[in-house]
């Protein structure tokens, strides 16, 4: 390596390092607080959970700021005619840009790194630590506001008091989806957790109830109602998911696609041998079509996750071979100008091509395999044309 290029990727290090450390902080206040604010988490749950925010938001703060930190580097080095003079000692000007690509390349297999194992790491661990807290917040928001709302799981409950972990005269309203609502009432209960099937129970004593709109009412001496925790792991979908798994969950779902398609050939069978067209219309016979395409639409979700999570991340390298030499380009404007007019084009053409593609991809309108690159490529060619214009000049 000359003495050039080593210069170009320290300075391109400190740069990245210095802004990395910024914007991450920035989000992770973001992610904690945004997370405390859901599940009412204190400062000890907080500081505990803070470690695993950080890992999970880099690999959408590398990109950005990898652009960033190229404008920088480039744009100052330009602007102070540094590029100039290098070309004038008869270095070619790839020899200052490959520290940027190799830079993004290492970048691009850290960012798969983390979105791949780290992120699922991460959302199990911020998980269990909000489960082991969920109990806590329950009894202090009972204490301290006499109710509770899990508007997930359509439960609210009420209370005139609490001691230790008893309720008094407890009012529960619950309304499933879908359904009726139901208003019970009872001298005490009490909650019972179940933190290893994420579940907590309702128990009930003297309790009487009735359905909101009618006059049917109901009295039973004991009950006890179970319910489900609040799980993170269900909204984040796939992304908690490592690849291998995901491999795994496709040719799960490819079975259960065969297995329902099977049957379904079987039933059709059977009911064109007795003549019994009805039965192609029945119950069983669309349980099995139901399960084929619940099945296959599954395949579609993990599939788009798969390939995609390959693209994004080396969506770095891609956002350096366009930034890298439009910095150059721009070597009279600020960096932040230059690092402005690169990053609106990847805001308003980049993320809504990789958007779009996601969404067909997830109803298997076109094939992830191939889509999930159409965000790069379009960034592969803007890259090209501008490396080609420096190259020139």
């Amino acid at each position: 390596m000359r003495q050039v290029e080593r210069y170009v990727m320290m300075e391109l290090l400190r740069v990245f390092v210095a802004l990395i450390t910024i914007s991450t902080l920035l989000l992770v206040f973001v992610g904690v607080f945004g997370e405390a604010r859901k599940f009412d988490l204190g400062i000890w749950q907080i500081l505990q959970i803070m470690p695993f925010v950080v890992p999970s938001l880099m690999p959408y703060t590398i990109p950005a700021t990898l652009l960033l930190t190229v404008c920088v580097v480039y744009g100052r080095m330009a602007g102070d005619n540094e590029i100039i003079a290098v070309r004038a000692a008869g270095i070619h000007i790839i020899h200052l840009m490959w520290p940027s690509f190799f830079l993004a390349g290492v970048l691009s297999i850290v960012a798969l790194f983390l979105t791949d194992q780290i992120i699922p790491w991460a959302f199990t661990n911020i998980e269990r630590i909000v489960t082991l807290a969920m109990e806590d917040i329950i009894f202090d928001k009972l204490r301290t506001e006499n109710q509770i709302n899990d508007r997930d799981h359509g439960i609210t409950i009420n209370v005139t008091g609490v001691k230790g972990r008893r309720l008094i005269h407890p009012t529960i309203r619950y309304k499933p989806k879908g359904g009726e609502s139901v208003i019970m009432q009872a001298n005490e209960a009490q909650i019972e957790f179940d933190l290893k099937n994420q579940k907590f129970y309702l128990s009930l004593w003297g309790m009487q109830g009735n359905l909101a709109g009618k006059n049917s009412t109901f009295f039973l001496e004991h009950d006890r109602i179970p319910q489900n925790l609040p799980s993170r792991t269900d909204s984040a979908g796939n992304r908690v998911l490592r690849t291998q798994d995901l491999v795994r969950k496709i040719d799960a779902m490819h079975q259960q696609k065969r297995n329902a398609r099977q049957q379904q050939a079987v039933e059709s069978a059977f009911a064109l041998a007795r003549g019994d067209f009805d039965g192609l219309q029945s119950n069983t016979f669309l349980t099995h079509q139901h399960l084929s395409n619940a099945a296959t639409n599954e395949i579609y979700g993990l599939r788009t996750e798969y390939y995609n999570r390959f693209s994004m991340s080396v969506s770095c390298f891609f956002f350096v071979l366009l930034g890298s030499p439009f910095a150059i380009l721009m070597a009279k404007n600020q960096f932040l100008t230059c690092f402005l007019f690169c990053f609106l084009p990847i805001l308003t053409v980049y993320y809504p091509i990789a958007m779009m593609t996601q969404n067909m991809s997830k109803t298997g309108a076109i094939d992830p395999m191939w889509s999930a690159w159409l965000a790069n490529a379009t960034l592969l060619c803007a890259g090209i044309y501008y490396i080609r214009r420096v190259l020139v000049n």
